[in-house]
Protein backbone atom coordinates (compact mmCIF):
# COMPACT_ATOMS: atom_id res chain seq x y z
CA UNK A 1 0.00 0.00 0.00
CA UNK A 2 2.82 2.38 0.93
CA UNK A 3 4.51 1.72 -2.41
CA UNK A 4 1.31 2.45 -4.37
CA UNK A 5 0.68 5.64 -2.42
CA UNK A 6 4.23 6.96 -2.92
CA UNK A 7 4.14 6.12 -6.62
CA UNK A 8 0.73 7.81 -6.91
CA UNK A 9 2.00 11.06 -5.35
CA UNK A 10 5.18 11.09 -7.43
CA UNK A 11 3.17 10.62 -10.62
CA UNK A 12 0.64 13.25 -9.58
CA UNK A 13 3.37 15.81 -8.84
CA UNK A 14 4.97 15.14 -12.22
CA UNK A 15 1.55 15.41 -13.89
CA UNK A 16 0.85 18.76 -12.23
CA UNK A 17 4.27 20.13 -13.23
CA UNK A 18 3.85 18.99 -16.84
CA UNK A 19 0.31 20.35 -17.24
CA UNK A 20 0.79 23.85 -15.89
CA UNK A 21 -1.09 26.21 -15.69
CA UNK A 22 -3.04 24.61 -12.90
CA UNK A 23 -6.79 23.97 -13.30
CA UNK A 24 -9.27 21.58 -11.74
CA UNK A 25 -9.83 19.47 -14.88
CA UNK A 26 -6.10 18.75 -15.21
CA UNK A 27 -5.91 17.91 -11.51
CA UNK A 28 -8.83 15.47 -11.67
CA UNK A 29 -7.48 13.83 -14.82
CA UNK A 30 -4.04 13.62 -13.19
CA UNK A 31 -5.51 11.95 -10.11
CA UNK A 32 -7.29 9.34 -12.25
CA UNK A 33 -4.28 8.63 -14.47
CA UNK A 34 -1.84 8.54 -11.54
CA UNK A 35 -4.12 6.14 -9.69
CA UNK A 36 -4.47 3.79 -12.66
CA UNK A 37 -0.74 3.84 -13.46
CA UNK A 38 0.22 3.25 -9.82
CA UNK A 39 -2.13 0.24 -9.68
CA UNK A 40 -0.80 -1.26 -12.90
CA UNK A 41 2.92 -0.68 -12.26
CA UNK A 42 3.14 -1.05 -8.47
CA UNK A 43 5.06 -4.33 -8.74
CA UNK A 44 7.78 -2.81 -10.91
CA UNK A 45 9.03 -0.44 -8.22
CA UNK A 46 10.95 -1.37 -5.13
CA UNK A 47 9.98 -0.60 -1.56
CA UNK A 48 12.68 2.10 -1.62
CA UNK A 49 10.39 4.41 -3.61
CA UNK A 50 9.09 5.79 -0.29
CA UNK A 51 12.61 7.07 0.48
CA UNK A 52 12.12 9.80 -2.13
CA UNK A 53 9.97 11.67 0.37
CA UNK A 54 12.75 11.96 2.96
CA UNK A 55 14.06 15.50 3.38
CA UNK A 56 17.71 14.49 2.78
CA UNK A 57 16.75 12.78 -0.48
CA UNK A 58 14.66 15.73 -1.65
CA UNK A 59 17.55 18.12 -0.93
CA UNK A 60 19.97 15.81 -2.76
CA UNK A 61 17.62 15.58 -5.77
CA UNK A 62 17.33 19.38 -5.92
CA UNK A 63 21.11 19.69 -5.58
CA UNK A 64 21.55 17.17 -8.39
CA UNK A 65 19.20 19.06 -10.69
CA UNK A 66 21.09 22.33 -10.17
CA UNK A 67 24.48 20.61 -10.52
CA UNK A 68 23.35 18.95 -13.74
CA UNK A 69 21.98 22.22 -15.15
CA UNK A 70 25.22 24.04 -14.25
CA UNK A 71 27.44 21.49 -16.00
CA UNK A 72 25.05 21.28 -18.94
CA UNK A 73 25.29 25.07 -19.36
CA UNK A 74 29.10 24.96 -19.22
CA UNK A 75 29.20 22.14 -21.77
CA UNK A 76 26.78 24.00 -24.06
CA UNK A 77 29.01 27.06 -23.96
CA UNK A 78 32.08 24.92 -24.68
CA UNK A 79 30.47 23.20 -27.68
CA UNK A 80 29.09 26.52 -28.94
CA UNK A 81 32.58 28.04 -28.73
CA UNK A 82 34.02 25.09 -30.67
CA UNK A 83 31.35 25.45 -33.37
CA UNK A 84 31.93 29.20 -33.71
CA UNK A 85 35.72 28.74 -33.79
CA UNK A 86 36.31 25.82 -36.18
CA UNK A 87 40.07 26.29 -36.01
CA UNK A 88 39.96 25.23 -32.35
CA UNK A 89 41.40 21.72 -32.25
CA UNK A 90 39.27 18.89 -30.95
CA UNK A 91 40.41 15.49 -29.81
CA UNK A 92 37.42 13.14 -30.06
CA UNK A 93 37.61 9.63 -28.71
CA UNK A 94 36.04 6.98 -26.52
CA UNK A 95 37.25 6.81 -22.93
CA UNK A 96 36.63 4.23 -20.25
CA UNK A 97 35.52 5.62 -16.89
CA UNK A 98 34.77 3.88 -13.62
CA UNK A 99 31.76 4.43 -11.40
CA UNK A 100 31.35 3.50 -7.76
CA UNK A 101 27.56 3.44 -8.03
CA UNK A 102 25.95 0.07 -7.27
CA UNK A 103 22.31 0.64 -8.25
CA UNK A 104 21.35 0.07 -11.88
CA UNK A 105 18.97 3.04 -11.68
CA UNK A 106 21.77 5.29 -10.40
CA UNK A 107 24.08 4.11 -13.19
CA UNK A 108 21.35 4.76 -15.75
CA UNK A 109 20.75 8.28 -14.44
CA UNK A 110 24.52 8.90 -14.48
CA UNK A 111 24.76 7.64 -18.07
CA UNK A 112 21.80 9.79 -19.14
CA UNK A 113 23.26 12.85 -17.41
CA UNK A 114 26.54 12.33 -19.25
CA UNK A 115 24.71 11.88 -22.56
CA UNK A 116 22.55 14.97 -22.01
CA UNK A 117 25.67 17.04 -21.36
CA UNK A 118 26.85 18.30 -24.78
CA UNK A 119 30.24 16.98 -25.85
CA UNK A 120 29.84 13.60 -24.16
CA UNK A 121 27.82 10.52 -25.04
CA UNK A 122 27.52 7.29 -23.07
CA UNK A 123 28.14 4.45 -25.50
CA UNK A 124 28.00 1.43 -23.17
CA UNK A 125 27.89 0.32 -19.55
CA UNK A 126 29.70 -2.84 -18.47
CA UNK A 127 29.54 -3.48 -14.73
CA UNK A 128 31.33 -0.62 -13.04
CA UNK A 129 32.70 0.85 -16.27
CA UNK A 130 31.11 3.29 -18.69
CA UNK A 131 32.39 3.94 -22.19
CA UNK A 132 32.01 7.60 -23.11
CA UNK A 133 32.48 9.31 -26.47
CA UNK A 134 34.10 12.62 -25.59
CA UNK A 135 34.45 15.51 -28.04
CA UNK A 136 37.73 16.68 -26.52
CA UNK A 137 39.56 13.90 -24.69
CA UNK A 138 41.74 15.52 -22.04
CA UNK A 139 43.08 12.21 -20.72
CA UNK A 140 42.71 8.56 -21.71
CA UNK A 141 43.70 7.52 -18.18
CA UNK A 142 40.70 5.93 -16.42
CA UNK A 143 41.17 7.87 -13.17
CA UNK A 144 41.63 11.24 -14.86
CA UNK A 145 38.73 10.76 -17.27
CA UNK A 146 36.54 9.59 -14.37
CA UNK A 147 37.42 12.77 -12.49
CA UNK A 148 36.55 14.98 -15.46
CA UNK A 149 33.29 13.28 -16.44
CA UNK A 150 31.81 11.15 -13.66
CA UNK A 151 32.75 12.47 -10.22
CA UNK A 152 30.74 15.69 -10.46
CA UNK A 153 27.49 13.71 -10.74
CA UNK A 154 28.42 10.55 -8.87
CA UNK A 155 28.84 12.12 -5.44
CA UNK A 156 25.28 13.47 -5.40
CA UNK A 157 23.82 10.30 -6.94
CA UNK A 158 25.34 8.35 -4.04
CA UNK A 159 23.43 10.60 -1.63
CA UNK A 160 20.21 9.85 -3.48
CA UNK A 161 20.54 6.11 -4.14
CA UNK A 162 22.87 4.67 -1.51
Amino acid sequence: MKKKLCLFFILLIIWILLTLPFNIQNLLLGIVISFIVSLIFKDYYSERIAEVFRIKKIIAIIKYIFTFLYYMLLANLDVMYRVLHPSLPINPGIVKVKTELKSNLAKTILANSITLTPGTLTVDIEGEFLYIHWINVKSANIEDATGYIVKRFEKILKEIFE
